[in-house]
């Protein structure tokens, strides 16, 4: 259990103490303006809907034998 702990301690305690954070630097020069995006048009989440109600199950019987091989085809 102590070797499991070090293997995990041990570069965590190692990374934190290397790590270095990142320059901030501030540009008022940006290319990077508001109006230079495009608005997205609004779309309805539920346009393409269609209500739906449950049916009965159809007879399998004849759908699997219309799904089945041809007799003899292979």
């Amino acid at each position: 259990m102590k070797r499991l702990f070090l293997v995990v301690a041990l570069p965590l305690f190692a990374g934190g103490c290397a790590a270095t954070l990142p320059e901030v630097v501030i540009s008022t020069d940006s290319p990077d303006t508001v109006s230079s995006v495009r608005p997205i048009p609004y779309q309805n989440p539920i346009g393409a809907y269609t209500h739906r109600v449950p049916v009965d199950p159809k007879p399998w019987r004849g759908l699997n034998d219309a799904q089945a091989p041809v007799k003899g085809g292979a």
